[in-house]
């Protein structure tokens, strides 16, 4: 499972479930997945500052609610909601749905594999020595109470000139084990020297019990405080 399987697709319907939940029929679907993948360019390239973890999209009846999970919310909804309400009409044009916005605050950004794999990304992008990012990022998460963490980081790491791959890990890694509750992400640093990809593993414990939905329930509960309501 280490290498052959992605550990989201692994886990779909185990412990966790889909960032897009909708249902469509015939040439529907096409439609609105290209409306999502739309969505979610435009959302992740409009606040790259806000620091955004995921976007789902849920479609019940002719509702189009969007979830923008992000570690620093303030930049997304701007003064007294000024930049909220201008996101919402420029998603509208996107889709022929009614739009509503979630905002959902990240409170341990630390523990997070997507803001870690873009966090070591800038990192190396500003000539970080690539090792000291992937500690720093590691320490991180361990203090913050994940229970495992593994960084790969692949190519031409300080400008060698042959491309290698470095990993390290700290604590415990169960990919093979499907009631893990383990985070996965990736992300690209664009160096003067070429790309260099960065892969995140967190593993946050174990959820017994078969429920789909348990790894959005929890991160939710996590953050409970910081939910903002739909627009």
């Amino acid at each position: 499972m280490g290498h052959k399987s992605n550990p989201i697709g692994l886990r779909l319907q185990i412990n966790r479930t889909w960032d897009s939940r909708w249902f469509a029929e015939g040439r529907d679907y096409g439609k609105l997945l290209e409306e999502d993948l739309k969505i979610r360019k435009f959302i992740l390239e409009n606040a790259p500052q806000a620091a955004i973890s995921k976007v789902v999209i849920e479609r019940p009846a002719k509702l189009c609610r969007i979830s923008i999970y992000a570690a620093r919310p303030g930049v997304i909804i701007g003064k007294k909601g000024a930049d909220i309400e201008k996101l919402r009409k420029k998603l509208s044009v996107m889709t022929t749905s009614e739009v509503k916005l979630n905002i959902v605050e990240i409170r341990k950004p630390e523990i997070d594999a997507k803001l870690i794999a873009q966090g070591i990304a800038d990192q190396l992008i500003r000539r970080v020595a690539f090792r000291r990012a992937m500690k720093r990022a590691m320490q991180s998460a361990m203090r913050l109470g994940a229970e495992g963490i593994k960084i790969m980081c692949g190519g031409r790491l300080g400008g060698a000139e042959i491309a290698r791959v470095e990993q390290y890990r700290e604590g415990r890694v169960p990919l093979h084990t499907l009631r893990a509750n383990i985070d996965y992400a990736e992300a690209e640093a664009l160096t003067a020297y070429g790309i260099i990809g960065i892969k995140v593993w967190v593993f946050k414990g174990e959820i017994l019990g078969h429920d789909p939905t348990a790894q959005d329930r929890l991160m939710m509960e996590a953050q409970t405080s910081g939910v903002r309501p739909a627009r």
